[in-house]
């Protein structure tokens, strides 16, 4: 086993450099394939940010709705007048404001 990768060491050691010379490739890439490039990159930054942005704001925005809705919750409940109790200033004769005019 030690001689396959010595030698698989070896061709990797002698490939990288080979590789990475930039010095043989005779390309030429204009500015519009340029442009191009450059465009399609920011617009995959940008699609992968924004869901990230939503992703991490679902969960923030779920918990604002519910505390909104629950103190919307208490004040309609200490708004709310007791039923059993007549409005200062009403007898049993004249109508609850709120209530119909009309009677049956």
């Amino acid at each position: 086993m030690s001689i396959h990768t010595s030698r698989a060491t070896r061709a990797a050691a002698l490939a990288l450099p080979a590789l990475l010379l930039p010095g043989l490739a005779c390309a030429y890439v204009g500015p519009g394939a340029g442009l191009s490039l450059l465009t399609a990159l920011w617009g995959i930054v940008a699609a992968i940010g924004v869901a990230l942005l939503f992703v991490i704001m679902w969960p923030i925005r779920r918990m604002r709705r519910r505390r909104k809705a629950a103190a919307d919750e208490s004040a309609a409940k200490v708004a709310e007048p007791p039923v059993d109790e007549t409005p200062a200033g009403h007898t049993d004769e004249s109508p609850r404001p709120g209530d119909d005019d009309r009677r049956v």
